[in-house]
């Protein structure tokens, strides 16, 4: 006989015993503790997060490559957000993109539609053989090509 602690009208989550199960999951403590706290990391002072991508190119810089004077503070993750790293795409926003995305199929399909009305099926004539090429074809019982003067 069933349990009644089963057989009740309950939720089956709150009818049978389940464990809970541990939710692990990736997170910076690091960056974001040096940069809110700066008391943390040895007192260290973390520079805002800002790629080295958008510093001023023209400015007179210590470091013309990277971007950065002599003694300035250094980022924790420097090497993602120094010049060397892969560059953040600034040229086109995500809409803009789309639309433009969008364009581009539907010309390439626009095309190929009126390309296929107008492009020619089949030759402007037929070509018709002599009595129908039938000793070629394999003889008088084989399936006769188009023969001038047969219905098209």
């Amino acid at each position: 006989m069933l349990s009644r602690r089963i057989a009740t009208a309950r939720p089956l989550r709150a009818a049978l015993p389940v464990a809970q199960r541990a939710i692990f999951g990736q997170q910076r403590f690091a960056q974001t503790a040096s940069y809110d706290y700066p008391e943390l990391n040895g007192g260290y002072i973390s520079p805002p997060p800002i790629k080295r991508q958008f510093r001023d190119p023209h400015a007179d810089w210590w470091d013309k490559q990277e971007r950065r004077n002599y003694g300035e503070p250094v980022h924790e993750d420097a090497d993602i957000m120094g010049m060397f790293s892969p560059e953040e795409y600034t040229w086109v926003k995500p809409g803009k993109g789309a639309l433009q995305l969008g364009a581009f199929i539907l010309t390439v399909f626009g095309f190929s539609g009126v390309v296929s009305l107008y492009y020619p099926d089949k030759p402007s004539a037929p070509k018709e053989y002599e009595d129908g090429l039938e000793r070629e074809l394999g003889g008088p019982n084989a399936l006769r090509a188009h023969k001038s003067g047969d219905a098209v």
